[in-house]
């Protein structure tokens, strides 16, 4: 009875062992391709000070005049730059801010009239190997363009952080961010089920621990 509860737990933790090691490796070639870019271009982004690899960035700033009547909002803004820029959809971000004191008025001299800055709106089109940033200063007859042209590296590192991409590539970024964290903990519990140095694992593991947590406050 004993030998055959023995036997079956074993089977079992080999079931699980084998398991593991499947979805493993099947989570690993997923996001082998993505984990590459983001490897490649998060060292560039770490190091790019010391590296200073050519980004080939192309800038250009422009006024494009308005019709008239002005759009008053920021959505028919937004509709008039999708065709007056005949870009490929709407714009991926935007700021809008309304009109507000300036933070510079001397507010002790009350019979002082007020001053307003006018309301504020940025519109962000394009992806990541080209950008464009629509400035506009409500109460103007023009509005600032300003492009950005990228080469490879600055592409790369436009796509590790984001940078004007759509939510698709959003989404798909989400996925390699928990197939990471199912290799991390996968592969934690393969080491714990398979591997019987357990004093060596431990001691790389907590002076990885110690390391990340040593830097981690000292920011603070």
């Amino acid at each position: 009875m004993a030998a055959t509860a023995a036997a079956a737990d074993h089977q079992r933790r080999a079931d699980v062992v084998r398991w593991i090691r499947r979805t493993h490796g099947w989570f690993g070639l997923w996001g082998a391709v993505l984990g590459l870019l983001m490897g490649f271009s998060g060292i560039f982004l770490n190091h790019r000070n010391v590296l200073k690899l050519p980004q080939a960035q192309e800038r250009s700033r422009a006024q494009l005049a308005l019709p008239d009547p002005v759009p008053d909002t920021p959505e028919a803004m937004s509709a008039w730059l999708v065709t007056a820029l005949r870009t490929d959809g709407p714009p991926s971000s935007s700021r809008i801010e309304d009109a507000r004191p300036v933070p510079w008025a001397d507010k002790s001299d009350k019979s002082a009239p007020a001053l307003t800055q006018p309301a504020h709106w940025v519109f962000n089109f394009g992806g990541p190997n080209e950008t464009i940033q629509a400035d506009y200063w409500q109460g103007n007859r023009s509005i600032g363009i300003n492009t950005t042209r990228n080469g490879i590296v600055a592409t790369l590192t436009s796509m590790h952080k984001g940078s004007g991409m759509p939510i698709a590539w959003i989404l798909l970024i989400d996925t390699l961010a928990g197939s990471l964290i199912f290799l991390s903990l996968s592969g934690v519990t393969l080491w714990v089920l398979t591997t019987r140095r357990r004093a060596l694992g431990l001691t790389i593991f907590g002076a990885s621990l110690a390391a990340v947590a040593g830097i981690a406050l000292s920011s603070f």
